[in-house]
């Protein structure tokens, strides 16, 4: 689908606030304690005060009121300036469910956190239960009017910035696994829980998070309890695009840098980027990446239009293919770059490493291919 002129103009604010505040590792790096948080206040606060947070969300609740792809607009362009604010986008994902499936207080509560720059984060994964989420372990137990919460999550984005967790917990185990399942909204400074950080390839990211006599009151739950799996799948599908279009602005910045690269580099007694091998390498990333950017937008177009409930192939071809493009795009820059696509100087290192880990999180690619198999045999 073809972006209105005021969608562009959007893109564009983007792009020249991420390019002129941000544009450089030194400049990122004084934001997020040298490049050691993957999340900047500042930065977060500054793009509140713009009001480009919550850009997609519904205005009742103090949201944008535009549509979703005007949120890809801005997950695209964000990502493509390399802002260090990736835990909008996990508030973003647990939103949907909230929106769907919450009270009028949680709504009114998320979106005004997200709009705000504070972030929301969700906890599914657990040391059993990666890709086969129906296997969790996590036990909410209702006692009178509270729900008492044990066990522990693991690889949960964003949970020591955020202000809540959307927890998935077993309820009731006398039925099937995807039976018996309960979202609760849990604060994070609720006494019983901690969070302990993963060491990663990135920036502090993911995080351990341990439940040992957590309680919250029944209103905490969203939704209806016990019937977690289907409220979740509406969220999950959407968190597929919004990893897509994030994967769609990487793998821009990294074709903007080889290209600006190849463009002054010289060997041999003449720039890089006139050897045929380089500029044939280019032309396929170019390919790729606008392959890409068509099909991701068509499918935020159709959410908008109403059609999201039907997107679950579209969405896990958009995630596993945006993302693997995205992975493509970083390596073959930085063996184009030499060894200053190493350098972290250049930022192509930092490209590399962040581009590894959005075909594994968000349901692997691997799980993309068995959702794609199944609506088609």
């Amino acid at each position: 689908m073809e972006l209105s002129e005021e969608q562009k103009r959007f893109g564009s604010a983007i792009h020249a606030f991420s390019r002129e505040q941000y544009g450089s590792v030194a400049q990122r790096d004084a934001v997020t304690q040298g490049g050691t948080l993957s999340n900047s206040p500042q930065i977060l606060a500054e793009l509140a005060k713009l009001g480009w947070l919550g850009v997609s969300l519904p205005a009742e609740y103090g949201g944008g009121g535009a549509g979703f792809v005007d949120e890809c607009v801005f997950l695209e362009e964000s990502s493509r300036g390399l802002l260090p604010v990736t835990g909008y986008s996990t508030g973003l994902t647990a939103a949907q469910t909230y929106l769907r499936w919450g009270s009028e207080e949680q709504k009114n509560v998320i979106v005004s956190n997200l709009v705000a720059g504070r972030l929301e984060a969700i906890a599914l994964s657990e040391p059993g239960a990666g890709s086969d989420l129906g296997g969790v372990r996590v036990r909410a137990s209702r006692d009178g009017d509270t729900y008492v919460i044990e066990g522990q999550k693991t690889w949960t984005s964003a949970a020591h910035v955020a202000e809540h967790l959307l927890v998935l917990a077993r309820e009731d185990s006398g039925g099937t696994k995807h039976e018996g399942l309960t979202l609760l909204m849990v604060p994070t400074d609720t006494p019983g829980l901690t969070i302990r950080g993963i060491d990663t390839m990135e920036a502090h990211t993911v995080n351990d998070v341990f439940f040992t006599d957590v309680r919250v009151p029944a209103s905490a739950v969203v939704g209806r309890p016990l019937h977690a799996w289907k409220q979740l799948m509406r969220g999950l599908s959407v968190e597929r695009l919004i990893i897509a279009a994030m994967s769609l602005g990487a793998a821009r910045r990294s074709l903007d840098d080889v290209i600006a690269y190849v463009g002054q580099r010289e060997q041999f007694g003449r720039r890089i980027g006139s050897f045929q091998a380089i500029r044939h390498r280019i032309a396929d990333l170019a390919t790729d990446v606008e392959f890409a950017r068509a099909f991701l937008y068509d499918a935020a177009g159709r959410v908008d239009a109403g059609q999201e409930d039907a997107l679950a192939r579209e969405s896990a071809m958009a995630k596993m293919r945006c993302t693997e493009i995205a992975k493509n795009t970083a390596l073959e820059a930085m063996q184009m770059m030499g060894g200053y696509g190493y350098a972290r100087e250049y930022g192509m290192e930092g490209q590399v490493r962040k581009a590894l880990a959005p075909p594994i999180y968000g349901g692997t690619n691997e799980i993309q291919r068995e959702i794609i198999a199944k609506s088609l045999l």
